[in-house]
């Protein structure tokens, strides 16, 4: 069954955008995944299609009501995950996307103005998602942030299947460097160990990569995964040598 994808928003017209184009746009031509677009003003009863209201208590801005949040929903729902694109959430993560690729799909609830209102995440099984600690105009770029992490790790997406195994956030570290040809640019040459055809030695030193570049950039993935080494110290710099 192919992954199914509806994404609830204010703005429809935003989709596919850039998940109709590239491996996901591929896809999605060739009938690997599919994406539907609902608009929420559609379940508002009044004259003027409301969809938010004041906040209660005061303050600036508007929340989206629930109850036209539900009544959107409600028309979707069949069995998928159920997530709502908003700061107040978890972090989104790659064991996540991992868990959401293996089902049958996911319905994205795309946040506007101040947010939500919170009795929604009472009243139906949603999980609250952030794909950053930003703050953006609206969850459809979080969304399609989402969604093209979940497509790409679809079979038939990517070209090889094991191309998505040795990346980013895979293993709990960040990946290792890549270089190509030509071997020496601008006075830089690609490390001796990856041009040395040593498989094992070629492994070693990606792994090692790998430990460094996370303990400089991402410290607390390491402290995440139970790593004991050090992070370096505050103010620390990638190396710019010729040939690391």
């Amino acid at each position: 069954m192919a992954f199914k994808a509806t994404v609830l928003t204010l703005y429809p017209q935003m989709f596919p955008g850039p998940l109709g184009v590239s491996l996901a746009g591929r896809g999605l031509d060739e009938g690997l995944w599919s994406l539907d677009a609902v608009q929420v003003r559609d379940f508002a009863t009044d004259k003027h299609k409301s969809v938010d209201d004041t906040p209660a208590g005061g303050g600036a801005g508007m929340v989206l009501r629930a109850d036209v949040l539900a009544a959107a929903i409600d028309s979707v729902a069949d069995g998928r995950p159920m997530l709502a694109m908003t700061p107040r959430g978890p972090l989104l993560t790659q064991s996540r996307v991992r868990e959401l690729a293996a089902g049958e799909g996911a319905i994205v609830l795309c946040g506007r103005f101040e947010g939500f209102d919170e009795r929604i995440f009472q009243a139906r099984p949603i999980e609250p998602v952030s794909v950053g600690d930003y703050v953006l105009s609206g969850g459809e770029v979080g969304a399609m942030a989402l969604l093209d992490a979940c497509v790409r790790l679809l079979p038939g997406i990517m070209g090889a299947a094991s191309s998505g195994e040795e990346e980013s956030f895979e293993q709990g570290l960040l990946e290792y460097p890549h270089y190509t040809r030509p071997v020496t640019w601008e006075g830089r040459t690609i490390p001796e160990a990856l041009r040395s055809g040593d498989h094992a030695r070629i492994a070693a030193w990606r792994l090692e990569r790998s430990l460094a570049d996370t303990r400089l950039w991402r410290p607390d993935l390491i402290e995440r995964h139970g790593g004991a080494s050090q992070a370096p110290p505050s103010g620390a710099r990638r190396r710019n040598t010729k040939a690391d």
